[in-house]
C-alpha cells in the first residue's frame, strides 16, 4: 500500500545524514523472517491471520511491515527537519515495535539478535566467526534433531510414545549422558589450557535464564576438584543497584534481566583487583530489603581460580581490561529441538517456552513470583538476553546443552490438573496491551496440553529422573545444592 512519508534523510551511526530508503527496511524484515523458515512461522490466529490473508507472500508481508513502520516514523514532525532526522537505532526500535505488536515474535527475536550481534562486531568484541546470526544456531539445532531423531523423541508424538510404552528410561539415560560428556569436554579443555601454560584464573558459567547454570556449575567444579583446582565462587546479585534505583513499569515490575541492572564499573573494579592480588570489599545484596546492606572482604588466593555463574558473563564491560586468556567462558542453553505434533506440519516447538515454563515453576515455588507475573514478566527476559546473551554466544569456549527430551513430561504434572500453576486464559483480561505475554501463554499452554507427562510421583522418584539432572534444579528433588532455592 502507498503511505505518507515525509522522512528524507536518517543519521548514520557516525552522524553523516543520507538519504532514507523506505526499500532497506522491507529487505532487513524479509531476510529475518527467511532466516526463521518464513513469517508463516509466526502465524497466530486471531492477531495476525488478516495480514496472511491480504498478502500472499513473505515480499508482501515485509513490504506492509515496512509501511507500518514508515507511518510509525513519521509520527514524530522531529524527524521531518533535515538536520534532526530518525537515527538508525530509532529505526530499528520502530521495526521491532511493529513486529512485537502484530505478534511476529520470531520474527522479532531473529531481527533484534542479528542487530546486537552486528553491534558487539562492530565494536570489536567478537570476531565474525563468532557472529551468532538470528540466535538460532542452524547446524547445532540440526545436530540436536538428528540426535532426537535416532533416539525417536524429535516430535512431540514421539516424546508421548516413549512415556506411554514406559521406554523413556533409555531416553533419559542417554540423554543425560551426552550432557555429562560436554561437562567431561569442558574440563578437559580448562585443564589443557593450564598445562599448556596459559594464565587462565577465571571460569564463566553463562547462559540465558533458567538454562540450567548452577548445576552446570556445581558439576563443573566437581570435576574439575578432581584436578586439585581451588576456587572462589562470587556471588553476581550482590551487584545489583538498589531496588529503588529500578523504576517500576505499570505493573510494578522491575528489569533485573539487563546487564545495567548490575553496579558493572564496581564488578569490574573488583575482578581486575581480584585478578591482582588484593582483597576487595564485596557488597552484600538483600533481595528481601531491595538494597545492598554490607560488604564483606574477599581474596582470590595464589593458585584460585574465580567461579562465576551469572546471566551476561560475556557481556564486554564486565570483564573490560582482563585478558582473555586469562578466562575460560562456558555457555549454556536448554535447547531441545523437536517437532510440534506428529511433525507433520514442519514447524518446531520454540525451546525457549521450555526455558519459560521452568522459570515459572522456579519462581513460583522459590520466590513467591506468580506464573501470571513470570509470563508477563518474560519480554524483559529476552530483551535482555537478544542483547547482551546470545549474541555472544560465539565467545564461549565450550558449549553445552542443558535441555533434555524429557524436561516438558517432567514439568508437565505441575501444570494440569486439580493444582495446576498455569494461568487461566481469563487471567489476562486486565492485560489486554500485553500481546506478548498472551501469545507466549497460549503457545505454552498448547504445548503442554499436547505432552504426555509424568504423574508427580514419577518425577519424585530419583530412579527415573536423577538427583543431579539439570531439570530437578526446577522441579525439585536435586541432590545439588541450588542456593538461589534456599
Amino acid at each position: 500500500m502507498a503511505v505518507q512519508n515525509r522522512i528524507v534523510k536518517i543519521q548514520k551511526r557516525n552522524r553523516a545524514l543520507v538519504k532514507f530508503d523506505a526499500g532497506r527496511i522491507g529487505k532487513a524484515l524479509l531476510r529475518a523472517a527467511e532466516s526463521i523458515g518464513g513469517f508463516q512461522q509466526d502465524f497466530v490466529a486471531g492477531v495476525n491471520e488478516k495480514i496472511f490473508a491480504a498478502n500472499q507472500s513473505d515480499l508482501e508481508i515485509a513490504a506492509l511491515l515496512a509501511d507500518t513502520a514508515v507511518v510509525c516514523l513519521n509520527s514524530n514532525p522531529q524527524h521531518f527537519i533535515s538536520n534532526f532526522p530518525p537515527t538508525i537505532e530509532t529505526i530499528q526500535d520502530e521495526v521491532l515495535h511493529v513486529l512485537r505488536s502484530y505478534g511476529f515474535q520470531k520474527t522479532a527475536d531473529a531481527y533484534e539478535c542479528y542487530r546486537w550481534g552486528r553491534h558487539w562486531l562492530r565494536e570489536g568484541a567478537i570476531a565474525p566467526e563468532q557472529f551468532a546470526g538470528n540466535g538460532f544456531p542452524r547446524e547445532r539445532m540440526e545436530n540436536i534433531l538428528a540426535w532426537n531423531r535416532q533416539h525417536g523423541v524429535d516430535t512431540v508424538a514421539g516424546v508421548n510414545e516413549k512415556i506411554r510404552s514406559g521406554k523413556i528410561g533409555g531416553v533419559i539415560e542417554a540423554s543425560l549422558a551426552a550432557y555429562e560428556a560436554s561437562l567431561d569436554e569442558a574440563a578437559n579443555k580448562v585443564v589443557a589450557r593450564l598445562n599448556a601454560g596459559d594464565p587462565l584464573r577465571m571460569i564463566w558459567v553463562s547462559g540465558p535464564s533458567s538454562s540450567g547454570k548452577t548445576t552446570t556449575t556445581v558439576k563443573l567444579t566437581q570435576r574439575l576438584a578432581q584436578h586439585d583446582l581451588r576456587f572462589l565462587m562470587l556471588n553476581l546479585d550482590d551487584y545489583f543497584w538498589s531496588a529503588i534505583e529500578h523504576p517500576t513499569d505499570w505493573l510494578n515490575d522491575r528489569n533485573f534481566e539487563a546487564p545495567e541492572a548490575l553496579d558493572i564499573q564496581l564488578l569490574n573494579e573488583h575482578l581486575r583487583a581480584l585478578l591482582a592480588g588484593q582483597t576487595v570489599e564485596k557488597p552484600i545484596y538483600s533481595f528481601k530489603e531491595g538494597r545492598r546492606t554490607g560488604t564483606k572482604p574477599v581474596k582470590l588466593e595464589p593458585g584460585q581460580i574465580l567461579l562465576l555463574d551469572c546471566l551476561h558473563g560475556f557481556y564486554p564491560p564486565i570483564t573490560e581490561g582482563i585478558d582473555g586468556s586469562m578466562q575460560f567462558r562456558l555457555y549454556i542453553e536448554a535447547m531441545n529441538v523437536l517437532y510440534e505434533g506428529d511433525g507433520s506440519t514442519k514447524k518446531l516447538t520454540q525451546f525457549t517456552d521450555a526455558r519459560l515454563v521452568r522459570r515459572m515453576l522456579r519462581d513460583a515455588k522459590h520466590r513467591n513470583h506468580s506464573p501470571l507475573a513470570t509470563i508477563l514478566h518474560w519480554h524483559y527476559v529476552r530483551y535482555g538476553e537478544m542483547f547482551s546473551i546470545i549474541p555472544l554466544m560465539g565467545l564461549a569456549d565450550q558449549v553445552v546443552n542443558g535441555g533434555t527430551p524429557f524436561d516438558l513430561p517432567a514439568l508437565k504434572p505441575f501444570f494440569s490438573g486439580a493444582g495446576s500453576l498455569l494461568p487461566k486464559p481469563e487471567d489476562f483480561n486486565s492485560y489486554a496491551g500485553f500481546l506478548d505475554a498472551r501469545i507466549r501463554y497460549d503457545r505454552v499452554k498448547t504445548l503442554l496440553e499436547s505432552v504426555e507427562g509424568f504423574s508427580l510421583t514419577q518425577v519424585a522418584d530419583t530412579t527415573i529422573i536423577p538427583g543431579d539432572a539439570v531439570i530437578r534444579e526446577f522441579v525439585g528433588g536435586s541432590t545439588i545444592q541450588i542456593p538461589h532455592n534456599e
